[in-house]
């Protein structure tokens, strides 16, 4: 199973793109990935089974495209998400985000 960037349209094994992925906004439900080898930067939603591309719209993000990762499941902690396929898996961080200062 290769996994595309959308960008560029690399293909990449699931523990390079997973590897990727740099931050988990609990709050949106979305993960930061930035492709390895243009560097174009994604948010995405982890579903069963695939991943969710497009663009945060009113306080939400809308799904555009879809991309279909057979076996692929996701767990959500209190700061993380937890993505798994076949025996691999993934944790993706959420980065503590400082309040501003006034």
């Amino acid at each position: 199973m290769l996994i595309p960037c959308l960008a560029c349209e690399s293909r990449f094994r699931p523990d390079e793109y997973f590897s990727a992925c740099s931050d988990y906004h609990r709050g949106m439900d979305l993960v930061s990935w930035t492709c390895p080898r243009c560097g174009n930067r994604d948010d995405l939603r982890v579903l069963p089974g695939e991943l969710g591309f497009g663009y945060p719209h009113g306080g939400r993000f809308d799904v555009h495209h879809r991309v279909r990762v057979p076996g692929l499941r996701r767990h959500r902690g209190d700061l993380r998400l937890d993505i798994s396929l076949d025996r691999a898996s993934w944790r993706v961080p959420t980065r503590i985000r400082q309040p501003a200062l006034h």
